[in-house]
């Protein structure tokens, strides 16, 4: 019986997936190999993990941009960077190189060029952080609620514990009640 080569049609049925649960990385890495493949990037572990190989302070002011190859040996990387840390990131360009091919496993960059650009040039700029509200008070009868719940046990830490339980109960039953009738 011969082997089903799969299409490389993009109208063909997608392949058979194994039974069972899959992992999600596995559904995703073909998206994400063409992705990466078509700005220059062969190991999209460059880009995946941007982080954990230039540090968290780089990687929150540069971003890979793509990585072209030329005539001579060696490619060269291609960093995105705002303009008043550009500086910094200039000074730090042997760690990088040295960290980046290391990812690599040889000398695959030979050079890495800085562009510069405003915070708001970014494509994929960081979405602002804004905390969720606090909650309001808990109503006088919730309270007296829950320290006579917490009046039934001896053990102090239980009764707090308890306390704090019921308080949340409470919470939660004024939160669903104030949803159910919006």
């Amino acid at each position: 019986m011969a082997k089903r080569r799969p299409s490389s049609d993009p109208d063909a049925p997608p392949r058979r997936r194994m039974r069972g649960f899959e992992p999600a990385a596995s559904l995703v890495a073909p998206q994400l190999r063409q992705g990466a493949e078509a700005r220059g990037f062969a190991v999209a572990r460059l880009l995946t993990h941007w982080p954990e190989i230039v540090g968290p302070e780089l990687a929150a002011a540069t971003r890979p941009v793509k990585v072209s190859h030329g005539r001579a040996f060696g490619a060269t990387l291609t960093l995105l960077t705002d303009g008043p840390q550009a500086p910094l990131v200039q000074m730090q360009l042997p760690q990088i190189r040295d960290r980046v091919n290391a990812v690599y496993g040889f000398n695959a960059i030979a050079r890495i060029t800085v562009t510069q650009t405003a915070a708001q040039g970014f494509a994929e700029a960081q979405a602002a952080f804004h905390p969720a509200p606090p909650e309001p008070a808990p109503s006088p009868e919730a309270t007296a609620a829950a320290v006579r719940v917490a009046g039934r046990f001896d053990d102090p830490v239980l009764a707090q514990a308890m306390q704090a339980l019921a308080l949340n109960r409470a919470g939660r039953r004024a939160r669903t009640k104030d949803h159910r009738f919006s």
